[in-house]
């Protein structure tokens, strides 16, 4: 994920202009659609990344995917998880791209590869293995012969897997488009002429790997032709000035369905009415043809593998949530849009338009064919309103659009939502709080004598541990040159975190954080008569991700004033990482290498270690470290991701409190959980919790049309179908329990409601019937099944709260 920007498509072979399509294979394209097979397509894509998830996840989430009306699943490649050290690879386990790309070809769909290979993502520095810092004469990104040495060289190598497994289109598989570089405009003016030398060289290295698909190059608007550019963000309809030439289509490749998420922050909650409005805003007035969500499932961000202060789940938002549980309404909602959409697409694709302004921000785009096909879109952008399109009135909520196949039936407005309302449920299985479960192993604060890496001046941080570990410490040895009990210790940083250790009491923590990741500590420190030993513990929160020259980019500690004397340029020791992680304590092996001692108070820089029996059942579980501080856990060796309860949002709650534990981590008995806490935090608060969808809810009304897929059924049989409430438990579960039901006027939504002054006595019993013991129940809001009319003349809405088990 990157910021507001647009993206450049880049295709093999070069076309003279005009008309004519530019041909790829069997993939090209003309100023209205990407043309697959020689037939324009309106594609609906979403972002899914192989080593976010587990290998066990990836049939569900693509299948799911597909059945939310997908067309493309769409990946980066991530060069740093696949080449951690120079031609020493990686493709296993959830590296396993070739695996992953060939489970979205056997569900039927197309790929599109966002090769990068340097991607932001949020991911550790943006995806670039760290060895390219230490190349010689290397600059990232730009007109630089070693940079583009090592960027060719990968590229290649991915280019030529997917070769040999037949995966590109043109030889029969799945990948329909891919990607060199991302959103390089943010940065290119750094570079001066060498920035569009790198553009120039960059296209031509990317055609030159003859794949005889389409390539994307995101946010180039200095591109040369062939070159498609496409929009990255929330409003493209609005923010984005369109395609360059009226020979390519309109493409948006990043619409986002959240946000990404710092610790100390809320998440973006983006509503389903909201995307789906935009969406079909693009379609219609930038005659888009191709959008991607990024995120349709964000995942994990497994290990250390996330940019400077991100968190853990990356956004859980999205329509398939961290655990790939559908989120609903988000999921339903734009399925039900796809829907409508694709009845709509030939003659959206081959039609003509024309456009009518009906005054205070209400418009009509009406498509004809050539045999009399007709399709209308009727766009609100004001307050609630009724509209007048072909002598008939149209009551449209503020700023939606309602899509009439036939321009006479309303299938779906985009801020009507048919779909129910699922609320996520966490339910302990296995408590962790008897002292007896845990056994705990103190981290020693180092001194000066014990150092070998010595230097004398504060060190830069990433250059120092070479991305080993979050953690560096810096000691020194100094004794005070006057008898005051108290001294003023002051540090600069240049992030994340700090913690301050004098004579291996702890003085003090301060951190900064994602908009500001530098800092200051100051406080007052004792230092008796003799040698003190000062250590400071540097921890990073994750790499840079994005920006020019990262690769000069800083992070640790900048300067140190002990009473005001400068001891930035005196001698310091280093240890790099800590001994738990040298020693690899959080293995089964490893875990032999120290004595570990029964848990009896929670003390700072702290080993926990116990074990636990995996779960019965199926479903998503997590642990919930509501009672912990900040540092980083481990199953059976795995690393789960980095925590940090502690940072609140400003509302005092945390970022993020439960943590992922993939079942694939799991086995059946004896699995070791290890955590390394940095503060003083309570281990025996920690559960493992199930994930599950415990309540449904939904509510139709008289302006809400009846749902999509009940279209075919309205034009085989001449039937007016009519709204109806559909309630719908995930897996097993069935429908345990009515809390609330109202046939009248209910006030409020399925997060806060109450019973209206019309009301159907009835309401209750009449949906009990229809709906209790059963996996889904579906219930019309029409009068006549709940009786005699209580208020005739009012209009009408049923509001349905359930719970599963």
């Amino acid at each position: 994920m990157v910021w507001f920007g647009w993206c450049v498509i880049l295709l093999a072979v070069v076309s003279g202009g005009g008309n004519i399509a530019v041909e790829g294979a069997n993939v090209s394209y003309d100023g209205r659609s990407l043309i697959i097979d020689g037939q324009r397509k309106i594609l609906f894509s979403g972002s899914i990344h192989y080593p976010r998830s587990t290998p066990d996840m990836w049939a569900s989430l693509i299948d799911k995917a597909k059945q939310g009306g997908l067309d493309v699943i769409q990946t980066y490649v991530f060069w740093n998880l696949h080449e951690p050290q120079p031609g020493q690879y990686d493709f296993t386990g959830r590296n396993d791209i070739v695996g992953f790309i060939k489970q979205v070809q056997q569900q039927g769909l197309y790929l599109s590869l966002r090769i990068g290979p340097f991607i932001e993502a949020e991911w550790s520095y943006g995806g670039l293995p760290f060895w390219l810092h230490d190349v010689p004469g290397i600059v990232f990104r730009t007109n630089n012969e070693p940079f583009k040495l090592y960027m060719q060289n990968f590229t290649t190598k991915i280019v030529d897997m997917m070769k040999a497994e037949n995966l590109f289109a043109s030889q029969g598989g799945p990948i329909i488009l891919s990607q060199i570089e991302n959103e390089y405009q943010n940065i290119e003016g750094a570079f001066h002429d060498d920035g569009s030398r790198y553009v120039n060289w960059t296209a031509q290295m990317a055609v030159g790997q003859n794949t005889g698909e389409p390539w994307m190059m995101c946010k180039q608007d200095d591109a040369p032709d062939p070159v498609i550019n496409t929009c990255n963000g929330m409003r493209c309809a609005e923010t984005w000035k369109g395609p360059n030439s009226p020979n390519k289509p309109s493409m948006w490749t990043e619409n986002w369905t959240s946000f990404v998420q710092g610790y100390g922050e809320d998440p973006y909650l983006r509503s389903a009415q909201d995307l789906a409005f935009h969406t079909t805003m693009f379609i219609i007035k930038m005659n888009g043809s191709f959008v991607n969500y990024y995120m349709y499932h964000g995942g994990t961000n497994f290990g250390r593998s996330t940019a400077s202060f991100i968190i853990t789940g990356y956004y859980d938002q999205a329509p398939l949530d961290e655990y790939g549980i559908i989120r609903q309404p988000k999921y339903g909602h734009l399925k039900d849009m796809h829907a409508a959409l694709k009845l709509c697409s030939q003659t959206l694709l081959y039609g003509n338009l024309a456009i009518e302004h009906i005054g205070d921000n209400q418009d009509t785009y009406v498509y004809t064919g050539n045999s009399g096909e007709c399709v209308a879109f009727l766009v609100n952008n004001s307050s609630k309103g009724v509209m007048a399109f072909n002598n008939t009135s149209y009551t449209l909520p503020s700023k939606s659009v309602s899509i009439l196949p036939d321009c006479k039936s309303v299938v779906f407005n985009t801020a009507t939502v048919n779909t129910q309302v699922s609320t996520r449920s966490m339910q302990p299985i296995i408590r962790f709080d008897s002292p007896q479960q845990w056994q705990v192993f103190s981290e020693g604060v180092p001194q000066f004598d014990q150092t070998s890496l010595r230097s004398d001046t504060l060190l830069e941080q990433m250059n120092t541990t070479k991305d080993t570990s979050n953690y560096l410490w810096y000691t020194m040895g100094m004794e005070p040159n006057s008898s005051e009990a108290q001294y003023m210790l002051k540090v600069t940083s240049l992030g994340h975190a700090l913690h301050a250790y004098v004579n291996g009491a702890l003085v003090g923590s301060e951190h900064g954080s994602r908009k500001v990741t530098n800092f200051t500590f100051e406080n007052t420190i004792p230092l008796p008569t003799g040698i003190n030993n000062i250590s400071l513990l540097s921890i990073m929160v994750g790499m840079p991700d994005s920006g020019a020259f990262m690769e000069r980019r800083s992070a640790g500690l900048r300067e140190v004033l002990i009473h005001e004397l400068n001891f930035t340029n005196s001698q310091w020791g280093y240890q790099i990482g800590l001994l738990g992680e040298k020693l690899s304590i959080y293995t089964d092996e490893g875990s032999s290498n120290v004595s570990w001692s029964q848990y009896q108070n929670p003390g700072t820089l702290t080993w926990y270690k116990t074990t636990f029996d995996a779960p019965e059942g199926t479903e998503p579980i997590a642990l919930n470290f509501g009672s912990m501080g900040k540092g980083e856990a481990w199953i059976n060796g795995q690393s789960i991701g980095r925590y940090w309860v502690s940072f609140k949002t400003p509302d005092g709650s945390p970022s993020q409190t439960w943590y992922n534990v993939p079942r694939l981590f799991l086995k059946p008995t004896g699995n070791l959980l290890v955590l390394f806490e940095e503060e003083n935090a309570n281990p025996l608060g920690i559960s493992l919790d199930t994930i599950s969808i415990n309540k449904v809810c939904a509510h139709v009304s008289d302006i809400h049309p009846p749902r999509v897929n009940s279209w075919k059924v309205r034009e085989h049989y001449r039937l007016r179908p009519r709204p109806r409430v559909h309630l719908r438990c995930p897996g097993k579960r069935i429908i345990s329990k009515i809390v609330f039901a109202s046939h009248g006027n209910p006030s409020g939504n399925c997060e806060n409601y109450s019973v209206g002054k019309c009301h159907s006595s009835n309401s209750q019993q009449i949906v009990e019937k229809a709906c209790l013991g059963k996996r889904q129940c579906s219930i019309s809001h029409m009068t006549k099944y709940f009786g005699v009319d209580p208020c005739p003349g009012t209009p009408k809405t049923l509001l349905v709260d359930a719970r599963c088990e």
